[in-house]
């Protein structure tokens, strides 16, 4: 599972519990995109969570 570059934010792991309380392993994952990214020597793609791209911690190319 890829994780975001600049906030390293990746798959959460838990618990599903039923109703009667019985409980499944679950996993929650993060909502990465690749994306095309200014950087100082070019462009290039990284993996960058939609929480950092709305806040503009990153610049698309």
């Amino acid at each position: 599972m890829a994780k975001c570059a600049i906030c390293e934010k990746g798959a959460h792991f838990g618990n599903n519990v039923s109703h009667s309380h019985r409980r499944s392993n679950r996993m929650w994952k993060s909502n990465i995109k690749s994306v095309k990214v200014k950087t100082e020597g070019g462009s290039r793609k990284m993996y960058i969570c939609t929480s950092c791209l709305r806040s503009g911690l990153v610049e698309r190319a």
